[in-house]
C-alpha cells in the first residue's frame, strides 16, 4: 500500500470517529481507533518527512544562487537533513512492513514470585511497579486482570494488560526469569539475599487470532478469597477455566461480577494460546540461528537486580547498567532498546 493509499485512509478513519453511528458502538469504535492509531504514528513521520523534503529543496535552491555565505551554509544543512530523511524513510519503512507482525499488538504480561518467599513476592511487585511506571511514559494504559497478593505487599502473582503502540515489539524481550540480589526488608542479619521472579510477555490475541471451540472448555465458578483466606466475595463469582486440549488453567476473581471474570480469564487464555503458538514458531527459526536474544521460555534467566552494586546486568547481551533506582521506576527504554538492537544483528 502506497502512502497516499494510507492518507487517503486516515482521512476517512477520522470521518468516521465523528460519526454518531460509530462512537455508540464500542466494539465498532475500538476497531476503528485502533486502526487509526496506528496509522497517526505513520502519517506523523510522513508528515516530518515532507517538511524535510521541503528544507531540502529550499537548500538546492539557495546553493544554485551565487552567494558563497549562503552556499556554505545550506551546504551544512542539507547534509543534516538528508539524514533525517534517511532515518525517517526507515522508520516509516519499518512501520509499514514490521518484522514481526506481533509487535503492534497489546500485551497481557504476567508476573510470578519465584524462589526466595515473601522477598520474590515483594520483587515480583517491585517489577509491576517497573513495568507500569514505563508503560505510562510511553501514554499507554495499564490493567490488572488478576492478582494474588501477600501480607506485606507483596504479589504471588500479577496479571496485567498493557495496550498502546507497539506494545509487544517493545517489551517481547522481558521474559523470563528475573533475579535480585539485596537485603531483604524482613531481614534482621543484614545479609543479602538472592531471589527470582518470572516475566511472561504475552501478544494480546483477539477472537479472530484464535479459534477456541466450547466443547474443549471446562469451565468452573467459586467463591473469591482474598490473602489470608479472607472471603472478599459472598458470591461464587470466582471463574476458572481450562483448555482441555491443552491442559492450560487460567483463573480470574479480581471482579465481583462472574461474568466480567470469565470475560478476563477468556481474554488471558487466548493470549496463553496465541503465545504457545509463537513459541513453538520461534523454536522453529531458532534452529537456523546460531544465537537468541531470548526464547520467551521463564525458565531462562535474563537478568540480575544487584542493589548492593546499584548495577543491572542483562545476561544474554552480557551488558551493565547503573542507576538502579531509576531503572526500578520506569527507566528501562536505553535497556530494551539495546536488547532490540542485538536482535536486529543476530540471524
Amino acid at each position: 500500500m502506497d502512502i497516499n493509499q494510507l492518507k487517503k485512509e486516515f482521512a476517512d478513519l477520522e470521518k468516521q470517529l465523528q460519526n454518531s453511528l460509530v462512537t455508540s458502538n464500542p466494539e465498532k469504535l475500538k476497531e476503528i481507533s485502533r486502526r487509526y492509531n496506528e496509522l497517526k504514528e505513520i502519517m506523523d513521520k510522513v508528515k516530518q518527512l515532507e517538511i524535510i523534503e521541503e528544507e531540502i529543496n529550499e537548500n538546492e535552491a539557495a546553493l544554485r544562487t551565487g552567494d558563497s555565505e549562503l552556499k556554505e551554509l545550506a551546504e551544512a544543512e542539507s547534509v543534516e537533513l538528508n539524514d533525517k530523511k534517511q532515518i525517517l524513510k526507515k522508520e516509516i519503512e519499518e512501520l509499514l512492513n514490521p518484522a514481526d507482525p506481533l509487535d503492534k499488538k497489546n500485551v497481557i504480561m504476567e508476573i510470578r514470585a519465584g524462589t526466595g518467599g515473601e522477598e520474590s513476592a515483594l520483587f515480583a511487585s517491585n517489577l509491576f511497579r517497573m513495568y507500569s511506571r514505563y508503560a505510562e511514559n510511553q501514554n499507554w494504559k495499564t490493567k490488572i486482570l488478576n492478582s494474588n497478593r501477600t501480607g506485606i505487599g507483596g504479589f504471588k502473582e500479577i496479571i496485567f494488560e498493557i495496550s498502546g503502540q507497539q506494545v509487544y515489539g517493545n517489551l517481547k524481550y522481558e521474559s523470563g526469569t528475573h533475579r535480585v540480589q539485596r537485603i531483604p526488608e524482613t531481614e534482621k542479619s543484614g545479609r543479602i539475599h538472592t531471589s527470582a521472579a518470572t516475566v511472561a510477555v504475552l501478544p494480546e490475541a483477539e477472537e479472530v487470532d484464535i479459534e477456541i471451540k466450547p466443547e474443549d472448555l471446562k469451565i468452573d465458578v467459586y467463591r473469591a478469597g482474598g490473602h489470608g483466606g479472607q472471603s472478599v466475595n459472598t458470591t461464587d463469582s470466582a471463574v476458572r477455566i481450562t483448555h482441555l486440549p491443552n491442559n492450560i488453567v487460567v483463573s480470574c476473581q479480581d471482579e465481583r461480577s462472574q461474568l466480567q471474570n470469565k470475560i478476563k480469564a477468556m481474554q488471558i487464555l487466548r493470549s496463553r494460546l496465541l503465545a504457545a503458538e509463537e513459541e513453538k514458531r520461534q523454536k522453529e527459526i531458532s534452529t537456523t540461528r546460531k544465537n537468541q536474544i531470548g526464547t520467551g521460555d521463564r525458565s531462562e534467566k535474563i537478568r540480575t537486580y544487584n542493589f548492593p552494586q546499584d548495577r543491572v546486568t542483562d545476561h544474554r547481551i552480557k551488558t551493565n547498567w547503573h542507576g538502579l533506582d531509576k531503572i526500578m521506576a520506569g527507566e528501562i527504554e536505553e535497556i530494551l532498546d539495546k536488547l532490540k538492537e542485538s536482535d536486529k544483528t543476530i540471524k
